[in-house]
């Protein structure tokens, strides 16, 4: 096997608050892949950083009386808790916001000048007069142009799910300042992403067998290969002041490089960091032919990973070096609903280890549900406590507890050795052991439920022999201590192997196995043989405990509120406030046969790069396809939507927006409280037919 070099990263947390436990799930997969790869005798180097920049933070750092230096030195503050709680060993932790990536960020910038890929254009859009700044959508509000209602976002409506321009808004006013908006027009910078030299090179790239999964291969496409309003389109990379980022070189005039530019040049100033601090080669290490570069992150950034950044590093030449890998994962929910802390639904990962409960389950709940494609994981308490507790506790550990005592106690925790192959028909050591490749295949393939499932597997098979020679009893019958010996020893050796194979995923439990075990921290190869005749072990201690219920019921308390009750408290204020609401003005028969409301069957749902609020629908209404931007990003995961019937008007004029045309609108309810719900027809119902 040929020694790997490899650069690993992690998608960048935005600086403008704490962890969440979705970044805890993408750097447990990480890491349980990198300690693999590291045990198997790979160079490694793991990074990670701060995504620093960008107007949100600008804003929130004002809103908190701090410089924005000050305020994302802050967040980089209370990293460590988490990391080093949930065992996460990354090399590195820096920030974009730092001299690596600025000038990282500056070289690509000129080199992608340089080669022809920046343009020059004019952009108008809203600008607040009082805070002298232009204005993302998210910042402007205004009553809906078509329902009327009031305090809506720029782009799309939560109270009748319409879509469209900030600039249709009526009565727009801006958030930060609530003065009334104006248009302005700024001089902005473009990548060409469209340019056909990007194009060809994205589509060999995106090829590449292996690179990337097949359904990411498939949602790239889409985009590279799209036509018309769905066309791939050039990237704005530019901003303007006020604006917490870095410069862009060689300009008269203030503009600042978008905060999606840098942020992933972020890998490479963090890992340009690390070398320095380590001696290591930072361009020599990059250009090697062997070395890889790959990047795990979730698949809400897909389009940013798999076009813009490959392009930017591959046309800014060396000693830029594309991705060889980018491992996309989904989201992760609980009890089957989003992340919600109002509902009780939420995870806080410093809770979780406030309370004292063991990051250890955490790492083995989430690896036994990840493989490698891109699908959402689900947390349920209940599932949580019993697989915990029966697999790691039950199956595991108690290997250990049941024989190690009568190693210490009768043969002064001496073993007896072990045969390399099976001569009795129990050596259940070997049979662990002669699993190990496969194991490592399904750890290399990020297909750790499958690897957790063959070491469960193999547990229950070594308790299965503890059960059938009963060392209690041996122990009691004299002329049996040879056979007790050997039973508990064959148990022991399987028990370190099944150690070693758990390993990348319960790092401190591995380590406590050694010592208890009178060997050196694991490595793969510690699988090739056994600890052999005389070798001396530790007496037992207790390697784990059990989850116990109410740790859970605390980690999900919300305000005191039990976990179970929190779901049914939130319907009931929802119901409330549905009633209390006043129905609006009655309306004629005719007045409602001029809609035309239709079922349609969602054949595709995407999000739309650079709108806050809105998914791209592409529907079937039993004729030609029809594309509606909907405002319901916040609610609904696109891979969810997709096959699902929902209502829709489907004569209502279409609208131009700068995200395309939208030819209809989809209808969800909505009330006072948090939550967008799509109103659907039961089931029957088929594309085309007339709601009356």
């Amino acid at each position: 096997m040929s020694r790997r070099r490899i650069f690993v990263t992690t998608a960048l947390p935005y600086a403008n608050g704490p962890f969440h436990i979705g970044h805890i799930m993408e750097y447990i997969q990480a890491d349980i892949w990198v300690r693999f790869q590291r045990m198997r005798g790979h160079e490694v180097h793991f990074v990670g950083a701060d995504d620093a920049h960008g107007a949100p933070i600008m804003l929130a750092a004002e809103k908190a009386g701090k410089s924005p230096e000050a305020f994302v030195a802050g967040i980089a503050a209370g990293r460590k808790a988490y990391l080093d709680g949930f065992h996460l060993r990354f090399d590195n932790w820096h920030s974009t916001h730092s001299p690596e990536n600025t000038a990282l960020s500056q070289d690509i910038y000129l080199r992608l000048k340089r080669a022809g890929l920046v343009d020059r254009r004019p952009v108008e859009q809203f600008y607040d007069p009082v805070k002298n700044m232009f204005l993302a959508d998210r910042y402007i509000k205004g009553e809906c142009p078509n329902c009327g209602a009031r305090d809506q976002y720029g782009d799309a409506c939560e109270n009748c799910s319409a879509a469209y321009a900030a600039t249709d808004l009526k009565n727009p006013y801006s958030t930060l300042s609530g003065a009334k908006p104006v248009l302005k027009t700024s001089e902005h910078h473009f990548f060409r992403l469209s340019d056909p030299r990007c194009k060809a090179f994205l589509k060999q790239w995106l090829e590449a067998p292996g690179r990337l999964q097949p359904q990411v291969v498939n949602k790239a496409k889409e985009w590279l290969e799209g036509e018309g309003d769905k066309a791939l389109g050039d990237w704005d990379i530019s901003r303007d002041p006020p604006y917490f980022g870095i410069r862009i070189p060689e300009l008269d005039d203030e503009k600042y490089l978008y905060v999606w530019l840098d942020a992933p040049i972020g890998y490479l100033a963090s890992f340009k960091h690390y070398c320095a601090r380590t001696g290591l080669d930072f361009e020599g290490f990059l250009q090697a032919p062997d070395t890889e570069q790959v990047h795990f992150i979730g698949k809400d950034i897909i389009y940013f990973h798999t076009l813009f950044w490959p392009a930017m590093l591959h046309f800014a030449g060396r000693p830029y070096k594309v991705p060889d890998h980018v491992y996309v994962h989904g989201f992760i929910t609980v009890s089957g609903d989003k992340m919600s802390k109002s509902r009780g639904t939420g995870i806080s990962p410093l809770r979780y280890l406030e309370l004292g409960m063991n990051p250890e389950w955490l790492r083995y709940y989430i690896a036994a549900k990840l493989n490698a494609h891109v699908e959402d994981i689900d947390f349920s308490p209940e599932d949580f406590l019993a697989r915990v507790n029966s697999d790691l506790v039950g199956k595991f550990v108690n290997i250990a507890s049941r024989c190690v005592p009568f190693i210490t106690k009768r043969y002064g925790g001496k073993l007896r050795g072990v045969a390399l192959k099976k001569d009795t028909g129990a050596d259940v050591a070997s049979t662990v052991r002669h699993a190990a490749p496969e194991i490592a295949a399904a750890y290399d393939a990020r297909e750790f439920g499958k690897a957790i499932r063959r070491i469960m597997e193999l547990a229950d098979e070594v308790n299965r022999f503890v059960d059938a020679e009963k060392p209690w009893e041996l122990a009691r019958q004299p002329g049996h201590e040879s056979r007790l010996h050997t039973v508990c020893s064959e148990a022991i050796e399987a028990f370190r192997f099944l150690a070693i194979l758990l390993a990348p995923v319960l790092p401190r439990t591995a380590e406590s196995a050694a010592q208890l075990l009178g060997v050196k921290p694991f490595q793969w190869h510690d699988l090739e043989k056994f600890l052999g005749e005389g070798h001396a072990i530790a007496e037992y201690r207790h390697l784990l405990t059990r989850v116990e219920a109410k740790q859970l019921d605390q980690l999900f308390d919300l305000q005191s509120v039990p976990q179970s009750a929190a779901p049914q408290r939130h319907a009931e204020k929802q119901q409330h406030t549905a009633r209390e609401k006043a129905v609006s003005d009655t309306i004629t028969i005719e007045d409602f046969n001029k809609l035309d409301l239709r079922v349609a069957r969602i054949e595709r749902a995407e999000l739309v790069e650079g709108a806050d609020k809105l998914l791209r629908l592409t529907l079937d209404l039993g004729g030609p396809a029809r594309t509606v931007f909907a405002g319901i990003k916040s609610a609904y995961d696109p891979a969810q939507l997709e096959g699902r019937l929902a209502v829709v008007v489907a004569n209502l004029a279409p609208r131009t927006m700068k995200f395309g045309v939208s030819e209809g609108m989809v209808l969800a309810a909505s009330g006072e409280g948090p939550g967008i719900f799509l109103i659907a027809p039961d089931a029957g119902a088929l594309p085309g037919m007339r709601v009356k």
